[in-house]
């Protein structure tokens, strides 16, 4: 079988069903291969956007989105989406092609080293040098993209070696692998941390954005009635129209919102790492913090939790919630609600405002009230995402697509466009900058041909 075609074969054998990028020379075997394949090859206008479309494929299903492109400045395109997936946790797979490293009549025309590149922005990349370790390789890269936390991977393969005949051609079987949960004696010490609190307050996270994670941490608010309020990247984990619903972290420190969290003596923090912009600021004589998460904290000067529980945070939330039910402490939630009363008001305050130009809070509840319950909502970066991160209910995960890790621009058409590849049903609408929108706008014919409109 020839390298290229296995290739193909292990792609089909992890349910990819599109490839979205931008063929050249150095890959035309691989595209070649993929004319007999039901994997779909969508042509983008250029890589970067190939890479945002792949990342946002892996933050909606799960499941890495794949991106191709070309050596040297089409591999280069490549190195803001790579980051954005990263640091944003969406698992991406990126293969780029790459002269013939056995034999080269070109010297080093367009020839850079992209795996060294890449090194710093992935979790994972290789140079595929011998097609008989092939399967293995894409194999590998998918399981580490996947793995907590998720990102982008990166795998080159030279167009001599894609043309290849190997001599191994079966791809490997696809386990689910379960996650550690965490200890008994963990959970127990969390425990009594919070029956010994008096105003505990729930935070959630983007690594909360996980479909029984949202459904174990509705039951948990359920049952012991705490307040809890949502980093940028954690919105619609758990529908915000929930009476305990205080509000959304657009900023650091000195929002509303941080009247509630100054008042909080202990922060259960689910799902959320230094990578996003800090929901608050960690004081060392403030209220007690426990990090629970698939990862142990990164420690810096505004983020040392006192408590840990690392491990699979669906399960942590289930046996918190076991532990808590029948015996609910008699909290104190009286200021948070306080709170959350005032910042209702306050963004209730201008939704009707008849002012030209429009102002902020109108346009959010305009749009608010123009999608549906399971709409997609996705944003470039600016100023205006934060009016949609504080003003913007949230009623279903993953229905607002902001980037609050790399805070890129240029990500909001492609993503709108992969939300729409994903579920062609759901209506779908990218809010966008005149900036960040031009950087790429010509992703319309794009759109416009694969009749994402």
């Amino acid at each position: 079988m020839k390298a290229s075609d296995l290739l193909v074969k292990a792609l089909e054998n992890e349910g990819v069903e599109f490839v979205v990028g931008v063929p050249g020379e150095e890959n035309l075997d691989f595209v070649e291969s993929l004319r007999t394949s039901s994997i779909m090859l969508i042509p983008t206008r250029h890589e970067q956007t190939a890479g945002f479309i792949a990342a946002t494929v892996g933050r909606l299903t799960g499941k890495p989105g794949v991106a191709l492109s070309t050596l040297g400045p089409g591999a280069t395109n490549f190195a803001t989406a790579a980051a954005y997936a990263t640091l944003g946790a969406m698992p991406m797979v990126m293969i780029t092609g790459q002269k013939p490293i056995k034999t080269s009549k070109q010297g080093h025309f367009q020839i850079i080293d992209v795996v060294q590149m890449m090194k710093p922005i992935t979790k994972y990349t290789k140079q595929v040098t011998n097609a008989n370790v092939l399967a293995g390789t894409v194999r590998e890269a998918f399981q580490v993209s996947m793995d907590e936390r998720p990102g982008a991977v990166h795998i080159e393969l030279p167009e001599d070696i894609a043309a290849e005949d190997t001599e191994f051609d079966q791809v490997f079987p696809i386990k689910k692998i379960r996650r550690p949960v965490a200890e008994e004696k963990t959970i127990a010490g969390v425990v009594e941390v919070l029956r010994a609190a008096k105003r505990p307050l729930l935070l959630i996270g983007a690594g909360a954005n996980r479909k029984l994670t949202s459904k174990m941490l509705r039951e948990f608010i359920d049952a012991t009635g705490m307040p809890f309020f949502n980093t940028q990247m954690g919105k619609g984990v758990v529908d915000e129209r929930h009476p305990a619903f205080i509000g959304t972290a657009a900023l650091s420190s000195n929002d509303l919102l941080h009247v509630a969290v100054e008042k909080a003596d202990v922060i259960i923090n689910v799902g959320h790492d230094v990578i996003e912009k800090p929901p608050f600021i960690m004081k060392r004589d403030g209220a007690v913090v426990i990090h629970i998460n698939f990862n142990r904290a990164l420690v810096d000067n505004v983020y040392f939790p006192q408590h840990e529980v690392v491990g699979d945070i669906a399960n942590a939330i289930w046996q918190l919630k076991e532990a808590l039910k029948d015996t609910v402490p008699a909290w104190d939630f009286s200021e948070f609600l306080a709170v959350k009363k005032v910042i209702d008001a306050h963004i209730a305050r201008d939704i009707d405002d008849v002012r030209f130009p429009i102002v902020p809070q109108r346009f959010v509840a305009d749009v608010r009230r123009a999608m549906p319950e399971d709409g997609i909502l996705t944003l470039d970066n600016g100023m205006y995402k934060i009016w949609f991160a504080r003003n913007y209910k949230a009623y279903q995960p993953n229905t607002i697509l902001l980037d609050n890790a790399l805070a890129t621009m240029g990500a909001g058409l492609p993503s709108a466009m992969a939300a729409k590849m994903v579920a062609p049903e759901r209506a779908v609408l990218a809010v966008c900058g005149d900036g960040g929108f031009m950087m790429n706008s010509q992703e319309l014919e794009t759109a416009v041909r694969l009749k994402l409109h």
